[in-house]
């Protein structure tokens, strides 16, 4: 059985008591849930740790700015584990499916987590007065699709992050040229033997080559 605790003293994760417990919670209530809803194809506790929860906070010490947009979020992920551990931040989650988007608002309210708001909608048809400092998703399939549909609303100084697998060396070639590479990350994810890496993009003209 898989340690939480384990987990994140393998990431280097600082946590209090409090944020330990709004963990488990978290799993606790996204195992629930889903044997009613079906939020995600992962049902096995250490499976929904290792995949979900330390997949997720791999990130932390790699992402910057203060209000964060979570683009994809389904039950939460990476939006919940990340507003848990840094409740100075602010993070807005958006999913355009209903019963996940249910799910992270109730989750928001049982964890205690007021850094957290839920948007259902599509990311290309939703507007806002805020520009992020930070986007992050690990949902889009595509690193092109995930610029060309949530750039508009970055910061022009903030940074786009993409969660993937394998690293996706056809996708960044076929990037639009006013986004750059900045940063790769190879992750190092508790009890997963497998490639991840998170890609932060930036507008080019906020790049300077060298």
């Amino acid at each position: 059985m898989i340690s939480l605790e384990a987990g994140l003293e393998a990431l280097n994760c600082s946590v209090n008591e409090t944020q330990i417990k709004q963990l488990q919670g978290y799993v606790d209530m996204l195992m629930r849930w889903n044997k009613v809803y079906n939020l995600t194809a992962i049902t096995d506790a250490d499976d929904v740790l290792r995949l979900h929860i330390f997949d997720s906070l791999a990130v932390a010490p790699f992402i910057e700015g203060r209000s964060f947009l979570d683009v994809g979020s389904g039950g939460g992920l990476p939006g919940i584990p990340l507003a848990i551990l840094n409740p100075e931040r602010q993070f807005t989650l958006l999913d355009k499916v209903g019963k996940k988007s249910r799910f992270m608002r109730q989750a928001a309210i049982e964890l205690k987590l007021p850094n957290v708001s839920v948007e259902q909608t599509r990311v290309e048809s939703w507007s806002s007065d805020i520009e992020f400092d930070a986007i992050i998703s690990r949902a889009f399939s595509s690193v092109v699709d995930f610029v060309s549909l949530t750039g508009k609303h970055m910061h022009p100084q903030g940074s786009l992050y993409a969660m993937k697998g394998r690293y996706p060396t056809n996708e960044l070639a076929q990037l639009p040229q006013q986004y750059r590479v900045v940063a790769e990350r190879k992750l190092q994810v508790p009890q997963l033997d497998a490639e991840r890496y998170l890609i932060e993009i930036k507008h080019t003209e906020n790049t300077h080559n060298g």
